[in-house]
């Protein structure tokens, strides 16, 4: 492999593990802060014992998050540093109010809350949490910002062949972020909603020899698995509805995306919609495929019209060349790819797949959130052991879902970086091809052992996050709650240590 190639791994490797965390993060961390505001509100101990409970999981992937999304930008200087001399002057605006307004805000109230238990009144306590959790969004806010930014280039003047900036309102209110955001946002809550269902249920399995229905624990469990459910089927409803925009934005700004998410070699009016193909889909003329379809699907989902044309891969190749050139310039910067043939067609199994893997994983997610609602509506759960690992590896989907979506996000804009604009709503002339993108000062062996390296401190890094999850999941309330004075049976009208 060159160098370009074994960028692209580190960068995807390191990227998706990063992103294991930041869903969780952000969806736990709103939950939480709504747990104890139903303590504050209600005095209730079962929701202190929550706040404790998944809090301390929140600060377990917390801590894990911060260390792996740092490589991300010694990345940028390192693999990509053409990339970065071409969007810094864009980029630099998003990522510092991502790293003076946001991380600040979430990194300092996050301090308070955790310290702050026997030490701030109850009120200001609470609002030290949602500080810390509406932070987290606004961090996901610019970081969107960056990255739509890259799918659709707004608010900039090309000089002397860089973007300069010339409205940070424009990038903030581009419509790719501000469809963007709110699939992210949900997908995040998608993955928290199972997250609380699995390990819920797990709880309530081990214990249910060990303690009477009406115990105040399992009623911790029951009402943590019921909060779950009902979030993952909203996030579901919510991802489905912004998923809806994004895919006409998509068919709008990335019609090569579009058809790549089909595998639609041959322009088709009306276009049905490929539940899934049996067949190498990575063939140009598609004659060895068999698709099993839906008609008028496609072309409603690309503009909501039922006879709306979408065009295929194999029309839309001549249309790029025309417009971006047939060869990459013959260029230093561009190394083995100087004057080399342009590939317009990403990698079609990838996107193809990715795309129905994203939406099958989020549709496995939502089914389980609905037994879970059906399965404990009159306070019980299957104390059986197949129905608890079904819940337990149901964590996976949102996650798998999430990953799916990233995945197919990136590689579908390929070969571009920084995606053009081939419609009058963006900057027209923004555009950088990957190969373009990558450090020319470093070889294949050095980013070969920067891949192995990495690669192996992210495992270590993933054996202790699960080692520390393993071990405060199985301390359950316990674990997080400090021992109940012999004279005080009540004592919720103080304010009790975080026991950390």
């Amino acid at each position: 492999m060159d160098v370009l190639d074994i960028a692209r791994w580190q960068f995807g490797i390191t990227t998706v593990y990063h992103f294991l965390m930041v869903p969780l993060t952000i969806g736990l961390a709103v939950l939480v802060a709504g747990m104890q505001t139903a303590w504050y509100r209600t005095g209730n101990p079962r929701y202190l014992k929550m706040t404790k409970f998944w809090g301390k999981l929140l600060l377990i992937n917390f801590a894990m998050g911060v260390v792996t999304g740092i490589v991300q930008e010694f990345q940028f200087g390192m693999a990509w540093s053409a990339y970065s001399r071409f969007v810094g002057d864009v980029f630099g605006a998003p990522l510092a109010m991502e790293g003076l307004m946001a991380f600040f805000v979430e990194s300092t109230f996050l301090g308070l809350w955790i310290f702050g238990w026997d030490r701030l009144s109850k009120g200001v306590h609470l609002a030290c949490a949602w500080a810390f959790s509406l932070a987290t969004m606004v961090s996901a806010l610019f970081i969107l910002a960056a990255n739509s930014w890259m799918q659709h280039p707004v608010g900039v003047e090309m000089v002397d062949g860089r973007p300069r900036l010339t409205s940070i309102w424009a990038v903030l209110t581009n419509n790719t972020l501000l469809a963007a955001f709110p699939h992210t946002i949900f997908g995040c809550f998608a993955v928290a909603g199972s997250f609380l269902i699995g390990i819920a249920a797990w709880q309530l399995y081990r214990n249910h020899r060990k303690s009477a229905p009406e115990d105040e624990d399992r009623k911790v469990w029951h009402t943590s698995m019921r909060l779950g459910a009902w979030v993952g089927l909203i996030a579901f409803a919510g991802l489905a509805i912004s998923g809806d925009v994004q895919g006409k934005l998509m068919f709008d700004q990335q019609p090569m995306k579009m058809a790549s998410a089909e595998a639609l070699c041959h322009t088709e009016k009306p276009a049905s919609f490929s539940i899934f193909a049996v067949g190498d889909v990575d063939q140009p003329n598609c004659e060895d495929v068999k698709s099993f379809t839906v008609p008028y699907v496609l072309s409603y989902l690309a503009n909501g019209h039922l006879d709306s044309e979408v065009k295929g891969v194999q029309d839309l190749v001549p249309e790029y060349q025309e417009k971006y050139g047939t060869h990459y310039p013959d260029h230093p910067d561009l190394g083995v790819f100087a004057g080399k043939p342009i590939d317009y067609v990403p990698n079609l199994p990838v996107t193809y797949w990715g795309f129905r893997l994203m939406i099958g994983f989020g549709a496995v997610s939502a089914a389980g959130a609905a037994a879970v609602l059906w399965l404990t509506r009159k306070q019980r759960f299957p104390n059986n052991p197949w129905w608890t690992r079904l819940a337990v590896a149901s964590i996976a989907a949102p996650f798998l879902a999430n990953i799916a979506g990233w995945v197919f996000t990136e590689m579908g804009r390929q070969p571009f970086v920084v995606v053009p604009n081939p419609n009058p709503s963006g900057v027209d002339g923004v555009w950088m091809f990957t190969a373009a993108a990558v450090s020319r000062g470093v070889t294949a062996n050095e980013m070969l052992t920067s891949v192995i390296t990495l690669t192996a401190i992210y495992g270590v890094l993933a054996v202790v996050e699960i080692f520390l999850m393993v071990r405060y999941v199985r301390g359950g309330i316990a674990g997080v709650m400090p021992p109940e004075p012999p004279d005080k049976k009540d004592s919720d009208d103080e304010a009790l240590s975080f026991a950390y």
